[in-house]
């Protein structure tokens, strides 16, 4: 019987195969070990040495996206200061592995797991800025690059609240009765049904799986860029809510600028909306650590 989860592999590459593309393409890596760090929806990621990662299309779908990427992120260095993932090689598919793939500096860092409000409050302005200058990027500029405008409908909230009552009802067992209720009534107390559409360049994707921290909490990398498209500020304002506590977000917005009101009831829904992927996927992987912080992300964007 097929599994149909979104996240599943079409292609699985092994370190033995993700070493034979690279050495192969890249003698001067041929000397390096190569260790599987993980993998998200869409790509494997492996470290080359101490000094670079690579990522891997597992899906077909992702593709294309990588290929933009490729192209886009260098162009992005002017905008923001915060460290992140330009690609430096550029792989193709071989030993019927049929996917592109890209080689990346190694960024340092942890995933924002478990951290304190406090160590959190650290990055509101860092997150502002960076946040600030990415949607200051020329959108003419990405769809030149082959940037494309949000397929996924974002702005349609009466449509997303729809996947999150469902996602939650199938996922009722691993939530206790308070944190299903909590979010079953801020569902039921939403009551807009779609905001006015805006458009800026997008990180498209993140959460605290595409954050990196360094030893005191705060944010100092941005990583996975596959999702990058044009479409609302909301989609990346998310972490507003899921990553800042309550008392950090005006800082937030002194730096970035005040953003509507709509714009804000969107970022709340989308940092509710992502964690719950997340969590689908950790609990389908076993990872109850992951599962653990999507939990703490959503009851965080909950609170005011």
């Amino acid at each position: 019987m097929e599994s149909s989860n979104q996240w599943d592999a079409e292609w699985e590459v092994s370190e033995e195969l993700a070493y034979k593309l690279i050495s192969s393409q890249f003698p001067q890596l041929a000397t390096k070990s190569v260790k599987k760090l993980g993998h998200g929806w869409d790509n494997t990621v492996f470290l080359v040495g101490a000094e670079y990662a690579f990522r891997f299309p597992r899906r077909e779908v992702a593709i294309n996206s990588l290929r933009m990427e490729g192209k886009i992120l260098p162009k992005l260095k002017d905008y923001f200061s915060i460290a992140y993932s330009i690609p430096l090689f550029f792989g193709e598919g071989d030993y019927n592995y049929p996917a592109p793939f890209l080689g990346y500096p190694y960024l340092f860092g942890e995933f924002p797991i478990g951290l304190t409000d406090k160590q959190r409050a650290l990055s509101a302005t860092t997150l502002a800025q960076f946040l600030k200058g990415l949607h200051a990027f020329p959108v003419q500029i990405a769809q030149e690059n082959g940037v494309q405008h949000d397929h996924r409908n974002l702005t349609d909230i009466a449509m997303r609240k729809e996947k999150i009552h469902k996602f939650i009802s199938d996922l009722a067992l691993h939530f206790s009765e308070e944190e299903y209720h909590a979010i079953s009534n801020y569902l039921e107390q939403l009551r807009t049904e779609r905001v006015n559409q805006k458009y800026v360049f997008l990180h498209g994707d993140l959460h605290f799986k595409n954050i990196l921290v360094d030893e005191n909490g705060r944010v100092s990398g941005i990583i996975d860029w596959g999702d990058i498209n044009i479409g609302h500020p909301a989609c990346d304002l998310n972490v507003v809510y899921s990553f800042l506590p309550p008392d950090a977000r005006s800082d937030f917005f002194k730096e970035y600028g005040d953003v509507d009101e709509e714009t804000k009831i969107l970022s709340r829904l989308i940092a509710i909306y992502i964690p719950i992927l997340i969590m689908m996927q950790a609990i389908d992987d076993k990872d109850e650590r992951l599962v653990d912080e999507a939990k703490a992300n959503i009851k965080r964007a909950l609170s005011d």
